[in-house]
């Protein structure tokens, strides 16, 4: 399945790479956007793409035939981006890139349980390797108030009270270990017009176990001030965000930088899909993207 980066033409745009810049794109995936900029950078502009999915990196490998050594790949979160560029040593940084979504091969992988479409393990981690927490691990483990919590906060499901409650109650009888076990679990706890609603019943609560596995908010909160520190002067952040929570985040750190004179925002209201990406790619209906200039 290949993936689509999306607001591909806007994130050129605005990113705007010249001549020789180096930029980071701190969620390569399979080298959508990447490939953009690396084509605009050169004869010697630099990409740092970090995944914590190794499968992302690997799938990102192509971009080494096409771009060489100009392009330099590291598995790991993009919370430590600065101790990564450092190890790489490459500098100075004109632009960094930060898309949040999740790529078609991510939700398609079998045995992770991103997707409610298959009968799968309920894992939900990006990387196995540095992440002990499972989804699996949540919904047996988990006092009631802590994923009713969580479905809250991280999903905005309305129902988060009758599912979390329905989870502890189907748990006494034996651990809930598939995707599927879990669909029938949230189907049994909420009403029969929530069944038929525009996006599937089991959305926000899969959203929010991923979101609670791979810590991911909080790794947003994380990552943008470091961004901002290692831009040069005039460099920009560029970050698409897939939804509200996300969105806030963004926002309220712009504003919030923008007020100390730190950056400059150059997207009054958050940029999103042309009707003509969406006749192509549905799934970017939901992206904003936001770009802020450092001063």
């Amino acid at each position: 399945m290949i993936h689509t980066a999306v607001l591909k033409k806007e994130v050129l745009e605005y990113l705007d790479p010249k001549q020789n810049e180096n930029f980071v794109d701190c969620t390569v995936g399979e080298g959508g956007h990447a490939e953009d900029i690396l084509k605009k950078n050169g004869p010697e502009g630099k990409l740092l793409g970090i995944d914590l999915d190794p499968q992302q990196i690997s799938a990102a490998q192509w971009l080494h035939v096409q771009f060489k050594d100009r392009i330099v790949l590291a598995t790991d979160s993009y919370t430590h981006i600065i101790e990564i560029l450092n190890r790489k040593n490459i500098t100075p940084i004109n632009g960094i890139l930060l898309d949040l979504g999740m790529s078609s091969a991510q939700l398609a992988r079998a045995h992770k349980g991103f997707s409610f479409q298959v009968d799968q393990g309920l894992d939900m981690r990006y990387n196995d390797e540095m992440n002990y927490m499972t989804a699996e691990k949540i919904v047996n483990e988990w006092p009631k108030e802590k994923i009713e919590e969580i479905l809250e906060n991280y999903g905005e499901e309305k129902f988060a009270r009758k599912i979390a409650e329905n989870i502890v109650e189907h748990r006494k009888q034996g651990r809930i270990r598939t995707t599927f076990q879990l669909i029938e679990i949230i189907k049994d706890a909420t009403p029969g017009a929530y069944w038929r609603g525009k996006i599937h019943y089991a959305t926000r609560t899969f959203q929010a176990l991923r979101i609670a596995v791979n810590d991911e908010l909080e790794n947003i909160n994380r990552v943008l001030p470091q961004a901002i520190s290692i831009l040069a002067p005039e460099g920009r952040l560029a970050v698409i965000s897939f939804h509200s929570l996300e969105d806030r985040i963004i926002k309220n750190f712009f504003a919030s930088e923008s007020k100390k004179g730190t950056i400059k925002i150059i997207t009054k209201k958050p940029i999103t899909a042309s009707r003509e990406e969406l006749g192509k790619n549905p799934r970017a209906r939901s992206a904003k993207l936001r770009v802020a200039i450092k001063i």
